[in-house]
């Protein structure tokens, strides 16, 4: 009874020690957040409102730039064997040259300390777009030899136009080494540096390598896109009926297939093309003519071998019929 006693004697004593220690630690609450740091943002968000976001600032004035190795990062991440000196020049516009003079000449210097000793990627951007427009047409004839030449002229001018050409452009980071006197790049000006590229890989690695360039990043664009998507063709029926003659085939004659909804708002026809007792192709539309008109559509991919299903782009390695092709280009 006397240890339990002494037990509990202990066991007070050390609750009555613990009291006194807990009374001379003060706790202090500390938030995540400083005090002035909601006032501080409502005033910068009232600021951006006001005064809108800041003016786009180019690549080459912000900190870490240094343009030598950023031409060259960009030939090693690419993996092609540029001439540095060639693809530098590339990415000198001559807007760029003439805001330069003209911020140097408001500087107070004269017109021979003002000039710069660069040239401008006009000529490689001519070299370059010939190029590409020359390989792309042998490329459409290749892939297909039934495609009409007002076709192939549509496909390359999609591929050459310049929503095509500034998306390549901007994924693979020319945007960033474009020495323009605008910031952002405008369209027209990363155009042309696209195209001074493609001529600095010419003048760097030839023909062959530069085709397939071309054929990885601007071929590729057509995975997914519709024929007629990039050729305008008014009259449909009219082409079917050319081509049709052309292979001495029998005329196309348009019937219903069949209709639904026809008392309705929303009708749907579907009409089938037929030559010499042989289904060609059918399309739906609202209308008839709209119906038929789609139908034509339909057979012509068929007759240009432009299908949704046609066999897929061999871009493994260079296709041994591609080998002269790029030799004529080449020759020119």
């Amino acid at each position: 009874m006397a240890s339990g006693l002494l037990l509990n004697r202990g066991v007070l004593t050390l609750g009555i020690h613990c009291q006194r220690v807990c009374r001379n630690v003060s706790v202090s609450q500390v938030r995540e957040k400083k005090r002035w740091m909601k006032s501080y943002t409502h005033l910068m968000a009232k600021k951006l409102k006001l005064e809108g976001p800041p003016a786009p600032k180019p690549r080459s004035l912000q900190p870490h730039w240094e343009f030598h190795a950023e031409v060259q990062a960009f030939s090693s991440r690419l993996q092609e064997n540029f001439s540095l000196e060639a693809l530098k020049r590339a990415f000198i516009n001559p807007c760029y040259l003439q805001a330069e003079q003209e911020r140097r000449r408001a500087l107070g210097l004269d017109s021979e300390t003002a000039a710069l000793a660069l040239k401008d990627n006009i000529q490689l951007s001519e070299k370059g777009e010939g190029f590409t427009k020359s390989f792309l047409s042998d490329w459409c004839r290749a892939n297909f030899p039934r495609l009409r030449r007002e076709g192939v002229e549509s496909v390359v001018a999609h591929l050459t136009s310049s929503p095509v050409v500034t998306y390549v452009a901007r994924n693979l980071g020319i945007e960033d080494l474009t020495m323009s006197a605008e910031c952002p790049v405008p369209d027209d000006v990363l155009h042309s540096t696209f195209m001074a590229v493609i001529g600095a890989l010419e003048e760097s690695s030839g023909a062959e390598q530069t085709g397939l360039f071309l054929r990885d990043f601007l071929s590729t664009q057509l995975i997914g896109k519709d024929l007629f998507d990039m050729w305008t063709v008014v009259d449909p029926m009219g082409l079917l009926v050319e081509e049709l003659t052309q292979r001495n085939l029998p005329l196309p004659e348009p019937r219903l297939v069949r209709a639904a909804g026809a008392s309705t708002v929303l009708p749907l026809y579907f009409v089938g093309l037929y030559s010499d007792k042989k289904l060609l192709a059918q399309g739906p539309g609202e209308t008839l003519i709209a119906a038929e008109e789609e139908a034509a559509r339909v057979a012509l991919r068929k007759l240009y071998g432009y299908t949704e299903n046609h066999r897929p782009f061999d871009f493994s390695h260079l296709q041994p019929h591609q080998q002269p092709l790029i030799q004529a280009v080449s020759s020119n």
